[in-house]
């Protein structure tokens, strides 16, 4: 059995070597050869993740999705195809680009959507010789011999004593303990952390709530910055940097009910003098696209109506567009502009004439408008796999939340003054799996959607109160 083998290897390499000599194997610049590559994808990777064709190859992708719906894009050869759940796409093209090139999943499958690519190589053809023949065993069928020369790749059983041409690639041999393991993986959820979360500090982010999802989002703001200005270093330490002042924690649930549609309710127990107390907001959102293919940003859009004393009065509305671009593979950029109508309803934030008693005129005067408007910008950059350094900043429009100071002099009253700041953040982010942590530093404690662009401390964007954020996915 061994001759037998032996000399057919030896046979076939002569054949082989024979054949270059005589120009009976391709060389470059003749007729380019048709390449088949099956591909498998499924969460969240596509198997094989590495395809080495040669320059004017035609290639056929035979694409077969196991799982969920995925899609395979490959810009540079102008592919974007979706493959449903079950089935298999064919892809032809002709790979008339040498080089290096990435291959995505163009359909949103999940968590680990983003991190799931391959790559193509396209290497320049050239002329072979018998002495870059690869000989290899197949661990899995004794007396299978696949032998690699010339671009060619053939599969010769000394038992049946037969050869074919075999595919261009083939999956590598998984032993069976291995195979069982694989299997087990298989059927459990497949949550792997993501370039970014559903907000930075309070920016919201176009990042996708997955179907049938359950997550809770937590935010909680103290209320004394950690530089102030009128107060001595000690006097701050004393209150371990605003670590001991007054505290807001605010709570919010989200559910996605489509992959695309999701909903959210939250509530936010700030409560002050000026008629912002007890917010609950309601809202929906809608995800429209996805960087990816000939999508050159991710894409969602969110309304919503906030409500005071447990949504029981005082009602306004909010209609919000989030976009996100990856500029690098560690960077992202974000841009959430809104429009807040009736953020100031029944000019609750403007002074109380009940206050100032014959200075109606005066308290008539001054007005702050009824309307916002926000643009809500932000950078997270990764500086580990799961770690991120987050910024924001978000001007405003129209009303401006922030305090309402009356001006006296000699005792009478002069007018009004509305000291505003726009709201200002950075902090660090991890991500572990379905958890996410931010320690955060802002000017401001508000977080719903109309509060968070302003400071409703009054603190300038140089002043900072200590923070943190925590999402959880549920389900």
């Amino acid at each position: 059995m061994k001759k037998t083998t032996i000399l057919s290897i030896a046979v076939l390499l002569w054949f082989l070597s024979a054949g270059a000599a005589l120009g009976l194997t391709r060389p470059a610049g003749e007729a380019p050869a048709q390449v088949v590559v099956k591909i498998t994808a499924k969460k969240f990777k596509f198997e094989p993740g590495k395809i080495t064709v040669h320059q004017g190859d035609q290639v056929k992708l035979l694409v077969t999705s196991v799982d969920v719906d995925h899609g395979i894009g490959l810009s540079e050869f102008g592919i974007d195809r979706k493959v449903k759940k079950g089935t298999t796409e064919t892809i032809e093209f002709v790979a008339d680009k040498e080089g290096k090139f990435t291959f995505f999943c163009s359909v949103f499958c999940g968590d680990g959507h983003p991190d799931m690519a391959g790559e193509l190589i396209v290497t320049k053809a050239v002329r072979e010789s018998a002495s870059a023949m690869q000989v290899s065993f197949d661990a899995d069928a004794p007396g299978v011999v696949y032998v690699e020369a010339n671009g060619e790749r053939l599969r010769i059983d000394t038992n049946a004593k037969t050869f074919a041409r075999a595919d261009s690639a083939r999956p590598a041999p998984v032993d069976k303990a291995e195979a069982t393991t694989l299997a087990k993986d298989d059927s459990k959820p497949h949550w792997t952390s993501e370039p970014y979360d559903y907000q930075l500090i309070n920016v919201p982010t176009p990042k996708r709530v997955p179907r049938h999802s359950l997550n809770v989002h937590f935010s909680h703001r103290f209320s004394e910055a950690i530089n102030p200005q009128t107060q001595k270093f000690s006097d701050v330490a004393k209150d371990l940097f605003g670590l001991d002042s007054f505290s807001v924690s605010s709570l919010g649930f989200s559910y996605g009910f489509t992959d695309r549609l999701y909903g959210k309710v939250s509530r936010s127990p700030v409560c002050d003098r000026q008629g912002l107390c007890k917010t609950i907001e309601l809202g929906f959102g809608y995800h429209l696209l996805d960087q990816a293919g000939k999508s050159p940003i991710a894409l969602s859009i969110y309304n919503s109506i906030e409500g005071d004393d447990n949504f029981t009065e005082n009602y306004n509305y909010n209609v919000q567009v989030m976009m996100a671009r990856s500029i690098t593979q560690y960077v992202n950029v974000f841009f959430s502009p809104a429009i807040h109508f009736n953020a100031n309803g029944n000019s609750r934030f403007n002074p109380n004439p009940v206050q100032f008693p014959g200075n109606s005129k005066i308290v008539e005067d001054f007005r702050l408008g009824q309307h916002t408007g926000s643009f809500g910008f932000g950078v997270n950059a990764r500086i580990r796999p799961s770690t991120s350094l987050l910024f924001e900043f978000t001007p405003r429009v129209g009303f401006k939340l922030g305090e309402v100071l009356a001006e006296f002099q000699n005792g009478k009253l002069l007018g009004f003054k509305n000291r505003s700041e726009p709201e200002i953040g950075f902090g660090i982010e991890k991500r572990l799996g379905r958890h996410a942590f931010a320690l955060t530093f802002s000017n401001t404690q508000t977080t719903t959607t109309s509060r968070y662009n302003s400071s409703n401390l009054g603190l300038q964007p140089s002043r900072f109160v200590i923070g943190f954020n925590i999402f959880r996915r549920l389900l």
